[in-house]
């Protein structure tokens, strides 16, 4: 398969085949940095990381993908940058596609990245929109293949706020790659219309099933994987925690949530994760409202079930696989 110069936006743009590919390329690519085989066949390389969004686990993984590629990184933090603000994103992307080889953007809207996709000679890769997060779904699912030693035919559930880059991409990923997937949520959580039925699409020919459901007990039984994610995404105002609280408090992942489903099921979550009293904002909103813990109780997160941790150091090998992929010719 050829990668070179292809930008990584979203799922929606690669085939299954091409998915699978990058994630078995990621698999090498982690054993070979476990055995200490040097694997920096991309020295001479530049990178521009653009973070309108800060992240701890994106940042890390892009400049420890690049050292370990040979390539070196220039990060763009929020205040480094004039994106949008005194230049345009075209200007920026055809400014930065002269020194780099390629350009990571984490931020706001898909239209931005797309955007600088089309203005920039360099490849592109989404590092997190409000609409698609796909590095995160290669990790996901490079973790998922290591314990289960396949991806098709299992069963893969989404507790909480479907609507945006987490339930987006992993109901893409899941369509194309043959999970089934349930997304359980009250009604008005679950993601747009237009793209629910361009992943049916998908499954009918993956073999996947898509499933919505406000119904805790018919979602989880029989689950292969137990997903969740924050109830409130950076950028959101603080005043609708309450709102999210009493809506989707039923569906928080906890021991009793496990239990349900009748087998061996892992727990999986892409971080940070409001699991205790032991951050600011998990201090702050969890007494507000006398909760010990929020998306996710702290026994199931630190249980033997819990993969959360591999999963985010399968970010950086994931994310390797994206970079070495798209600029090796």
């Amino acid at each position: 398969m050829n990668f070179y110069g292809r930008d990584f936006l979203t799922l929606l743009d690669y085939t299954p085949e091409e998915i699978a590919y990058l994630i078995d390329l990621a698999a090498e690519l982690k054993a070979k940095k476990k055995a200490g085989i040097a694997h920096d066949t991309l020295r001479g390389k530049n990178i521009a990381l653009i973070f309108e969004k800060t992240s701890t686990r994106t940042r890390c993984s892009f400049e420890v993908a690049a050292n370990d590629l040979g390539m070196c990184s220039t990060y763009l933090d929020p205040s480094a940058s004039q994106i949008g603000k005194k230049e345009s994103i075209a200007d920026t992307a055809r400014v930065l596609s002269g020194m780099f080889d390629g350009i990571e953007y984490r931020g706001f809207g898909q239209e931005i990245v797309e955007e600088l996709a089309k203005y920039s000679s360099v490849p592109v890769w989404n590092g997190l929109t409000n609409e698609y997060h796909p590095t995160q779904i290669l990790a996901d699912f490079l973790t998922i293949k290591e314990h289960f030693g396949k991806l098709r035919g299992l069963n893969f559930v989404y507790m909480g706020d479907a609507r945006y880059n987490m339930g987006n991409s992993l109901m893409i990923g899941c369509a194309k790659m043959g999970l089934n997937f349930t997304a359980c949520a009250p009604a008005k959580y679950f993601p747009d219309e237009a793209l629910i039925e361009k992943c049916r699409e998908f499954a009918s020919v993956s073999g996947a099933t898509l499933t919505f459901t406000e119904n805790v007990d018919e979602a989880v039984k029989g689950a292969d994987v137990i997903y969740t994610d924050i109830w409130v995404s950076m950028g959101e105002p603080a005043q609708v925690w309450e709102q999210r609280i009493n809506e989707l408090l039923p569906y928080q992942v906890n021991k009793a949530t496990m239990d349900k489903t009748g087998k061996a099921t892992i727990f999986m979550h892409c971080l940070p994760s409001y699991h205790d009293h032991k951050t600011v904002i998990g201090k702050e909103i969890g007494e507000k409202f006398g909760l010990d813990a929020l998306e996710v109780t702290d026994e199931v997160f630190e249980s033997e079930a819990s993969v959360v941790f591999k999963e985010a150091e399968n970010r950086m090998h994931t994310i390797k696989a994206v970079m070495a992929a798209t600029l090796t010719k």
